[in-house]
């Protein structure tokens, strides 16, 4: 076999539906989407790296949450978040709290800190995502964005979270 002839990811396989190899390029491009997202995450503030970024978002929005939420809602080892929540901490980014339903749990919550620089991050984020998808016409753009909410509901979700998906669904409609 030549190299011209030797398979890589862009060549579909022989024998396939048009279905398997639509599930190829999903594959493919979500793939090169996440590439883009880490790299992008360093250029975006030097301080954050892309896990960094949705965490802090997800305290955010939840206005605070526990070490182990964030580990199950992204599917992290709990050594990974306690690596990143460390460094935020060292960061002066983020603050744990005592819940004052359960005095034996803390609570990460943002500082203001890390509110400004989550703000920042998130103005350039959204510029870039501007620029990218300027020329997609808004009915596009709502279809992207809700395929892409039904690509992430999973079946396992924690039920408050299937709320949240339910209500952001109902705004794409």
């Amino acid at each position: 076999m030549t190299a011209a002839e030797t398979p890589d990811e862009t060549t579909a396989v022989l024998d396939t539906t048009p279905a398997d190899a639509a599930v190829e390029t999903i594959h493919r491009e979500m793939t090169a989407f996440a590439r883009r997202a880490r790299a992008s995450a360093g250029r975006m503030h030097p301080q954050l790296s892309l896990v960094s970024y949705t965490l802090l978002g997800h305290l955010e929005e939840r206005d605070g949450r526990r070490a182990t939420d964030l580990a199950a809602h992204y599917a992290l080892d709990k050594s990974t978040v306690s690596r990143q929540v460390s460094a935020l901490q060292r960061a002066g980014l983020i603050e744990r709290r005592v819940d004052p339903e359960d005095h034996r749990v803390q609570v990460l919550h943002l500082t203001e800190a890390g509110r400004h620089v989550l703000g920042q991050v998130t103005e350039s984020r959204r510029a870039a995502f501007r620029e990218r998808l300027a020329g997609w016409p808004e009915e596009d753009l709502l279809r992207f964005a809700a395929y892409l909410e039904r690509y992430n509901a999973w079946p396992g979700g924690a039920p408050d979270e299937e709320r949240e998906r339910s209500a952001l669904r109902d705004t794409y409609r």
